[in-house]
């Protein structure tokens, strides 16, 4: 029987679909398929796909000749090429044209500019949705916006990324005591500094916690444009928060978390939300994307934008032990609901088989 062969395209690299393709190529590998991965030279390092068992293709997230001629030649023989985002895709379609190898693309999340450039992006939406054989998207509202843009296939596929690591002994303690919140609240946030991540309107809900006994810290973890903005923000408002930019010990400071919280303008499957569920620590989110469908009755939803909701929702959970304890244990229940990583590969590597057979035009 031929190996499959299959490569896998990844854009600038969101943590989410990085980790979904790391834990994809790895479970390929395990069942005896060829995998290369295609991506910016850093995210080898950042990642280790060489780890998983995958070739590395480094290509950069450009779609300048030399670049697409790179993926072109990275993707000669495969008999699947897998891409992941919009851009990706798009990116994979001008490399693939005039070849007969079927696409697969995976939309994680959805794009976020107004404007002539989301006009752009919707083009380039509709032209990747055109162009694959399958669009798999990871929630509801994405499978819906595929079809929209004229996918021939679009299907509902939640992507499962690795389970939080088990953590040496008193490292949530550690964590706490770095952090300097013995004695008080810690509300964990994890995102990129962005504007469609909420942190305006985190901001704002934290002026109401300055009237709190004890006042709770805000850690918000993640790095970005808007570091300067709210930086100064807080210096001036004399905020109870703290940017600690990007870190590698994310599941030590969720852990220790007393409440999590996540203001997104939009999410699909919200890798915070996944982290806090499965390691039970209660949740306050933005009723947006595919969260509801994410969490279910596991967390407390607001609307986005809505400062005052989400400050006091916040507020109510820290004063109320019985509520949070219900919120841990929902969080686990749900979580045991969503697919596995054996489960998330089998539904992908079905698709593979699919379309590689033919049988999807």
């Amino acid at each position: 029987m031929t190996q499959l062969r299959t490569v896998q395209v990844l854009g600038g690299g969101s943590a989410g679909s990085c980790a979904h393709v790391r834990s994809l190529a790895a479970g390929l590998v395990a069942r005896g398929v060829r995998v290369t991965v295609c991506a910016p030279a850093e995210l080898e390092h950042a990642y280790d796909f060489p780890g998983a068992g995958a070739r590395f293709a480094p290509v950069p997230r450009r779609s300048d000749p030399a670049a697409v001629g790179a993926l072109r030649a990275a993707c000669a023989g495969a008999d699947v090429v897998h891409a992941h985002g919009v851009h990706a895709a798009a990116r994979a379609t001008l490399a693939l044209s005039g070849q007969r190898v079927p696409l697969v693309v995976t939309w994680h999340t959805r794009a976020h500019d107004d404007g002539a450039r989301g006009q752009v992006l919707r083009l380039l939406e509709r032209r990747v949705a055109r162009a694959a054989a399958v669009v798999l998207g990871t929630c509801s509202e994405l499978v819906d916006r595929a079809r929209k843009r004229g996918a021939r296939d679009a299907r509902l596929a939640p992507v499962a990324v690795p389970a939080p690591r088990g953590r040496p002994g008193g490292a949530e303690g550690k964590a706490r005591a770095e952090l300097g919140v013995a004695d008080r609240p810690l509300l964990m946030a994890v995102g990129s500094l962005v504007p469609h991540r909420g942190y305006g309107t985190l901001l704002d809900a934290a002026r109401q916690w300055r009237d709190l006994d004890p006042v709770p810290l805000l850690v918000i973890a993640g790095e970005g444009r808007q570091r300067g903005a709210l930086q100064r923000r807080i210096e001036a408002e004399g905020l109870p928060v703290r940017l600690v930019g990007r870190r590698d010990d994310i599941g030590e400071l969720l852990a220790a978390a007393d409440v999590a919280v996540l203001p997104s303008r939009w999410e699909a499957r919200s890798l915070l939300a996944q982290e806090a569920l499965r390691l039970g620590v209660p949740l306050v989110a933005t009723a947006v994307g595919g969260v509801p469908e994410l969490v279910g009755d596991a967390a407390e939803l607001v609307p986005y934008g809505d400062a005052g909701a989400l400050g006091d929702a916040v507020a109510r959970l820290l004063g109320d032990a019985a509520r949070r304890e219900e919120l841990v244990a929902a969080g686990r229940a749900q979580a045991a609901t969503w697919p596995t990583e054996d489960e998330t590969i089998a539904l992908v590597l079905s698709v593979y088989d699919e379309v590689a057979a033919g049988r999807v035009r």
